[in-house]
């Protein structure tokens, strides 16, 4: 049985609308291999995908937003405001989840057919 870790945005999140991506790894020190990292989806997708992949395995899967930022000065910018939100508690943060999964059958996870369409649906938000 295996951990997923994901942010949990606040209803409204303009994060939740990011693409998001999975990074799967080993649960613990059993292993030596270096960790997968897949992705872009949308939210719920990876969601339901990294859970599906970690449900009867003992792996760890993280996910969390992808933030396609153009350059160094749009960097700076999203460390300096995570900076000030980090201070500023008046605004409701990002909650992190983890959850242990339990042996049985995996969560209902998006075909492939619907992952390719979310795909098309995160291009069109970052070239629009």
């Amino acid at each position: 049985m295996g951990t997923l870790v994901t942010l949990h945005p606040p209803t409204g999140s303009p994060r939740t609308d990011q693409p998001w991506v999975i990074t799967i790894g080993s649960l613990g020190d059993r292993e030596d291999w270096e960790p997968v990292v897949c992705g872009p989806y949308e939210r719920e997708h990876a969601v339901a995908l990294a859970r599906a992949v970690v449900a009867d395995d003992d792996l760890m899967a993280v996910v969390e937003p992808m933030l396609p930022l153009d350059g160094v000065d749009a960097i700076r910018t999203e460390i300096e405001a995570a900076r000030a939100a980090a201070l500023d508690d008046s605004e409701p943060a990002d909650e992190l989840l983890a959850e242990r999964l339990g042996a049985g059958p995996p969560p209902e996870t998006p075909e492939p057919v619907e992952v390719r369409d979310g795909w098309r649906r995160i291009a069109d938000r970052l070239s629009g």
